[in-house]
């Protein structure tokens, strides 16, 4: 009897670890999305992770920053617009957009970024440098600068090279910071009101100073993301309790970036 219960317990034990190898671990939950309104009906925001987010608007479907594989992306819509801000992996990401249906979208991009895409995409792209402008798909797209402070050669984010971006649709101002300090163009933003502020050292700048940028140009809406540094995740609580202390009618929304982590 006593080897019988012994010899059922390892073969389910045995039963339970083939079971493990064998079925793919779950995604993560995707991030609810958020809607926000316009006069040309809702913006859903749809957080990915990190700094990418895809938003759909008017018929209209924009992807930035698409990174993290493309299984994160399961079950969007394709995009008509994809927005780039800079060169490095976590923005210019070729293998999470080789899996996208990426075909039709036109590629907003700075000249870094242009440079450094795969050929195939090069009759989609259309280059946009600081301080200028594009009117699409009845939206508007206005690239402005993103780097770091105090501005230096070897920095690791340089004036020019990538582009913040502020997008018009149906007369909802929404920003996009990319990897920036809070630079002066940052904080003279006027009629903001929707903002997406990063927050991760040493890569762009902590949640002191994120938090004294949004208050120079006071948003409606502020979301914390792009908030994983070299330590770990920044504390966007810090941030909220900062920014709500000092003004109250800005409206800072905690969304989870990275439901995969530990």
């Amino acid at each position: 009897m006593k080897s019988t219960l012994i010899l059922t317990a390892a073969l389910a034990a045995f039963a339970a670890q083939t079971q493990a190898q064998t079925t793919p671990p779950t995604a993560s939950p995707r991030v609810a999305a958020d809607q926000i309104t316009t006069k040309k009906g809702p913006i859903t925001v749809q957080p990915i992770t990190h700094g990418s987010v895809v938003f759909s608007w008017n018929g209209k479907t924009i992807y930035v920053d698409p990174y993290g594989g493309a299984e994160a992306y399961a079950g969007l819509a394709a995009p008509d617009v994809i927005l780039i801000t800079d060169i490095h992996g976590d923005h210019l990401d070729p293998k999470t957009l080789a899996g996208l249906s990426v075909g039709k979208a036109l590629m907003v991009v700075p000249a870094a970024v242009a440079d450094k895409l795969p050929a195939e995409y090069k009759a989609q792209v259309r280059i946009l440098g600081n301080g200028q402008k594009l009117d699409t798909l009845g939206m508007t797209v206005s690239a402005i600068p993103m780097y770091n402070l105090p501005e230096a050669p070897d920095a690791m984010h340089t004036k020019g090279r990538g582009n913040g971006y502020v997008l018009n649709l149906g007369g909802k101002n929404v920003y996009l910071s990319g990897d920036t300090e809070d630079i002066p163009e940052m904080r003279a933003l006027k009629g903001i009101d929707v903002a997406f502020v990063c927050m991760n050292l040493p890569y762009t700048m902590d949640e002191k100073q994120a938090a004294q940028g949004v208050l120079a140009f006071k948003p409606g809406i502020v979301y914390p993301y792009h908030y994983r540094g070299q330590s770990g995740l920044s504390d966007v609580e810090a941030f909220r309790k900062t920014v709500t202390a000092a003004n109250k009618k800005i409206d800072v929304r905690l969304r989870n970036w990275y439901p995969a982590a530990k």
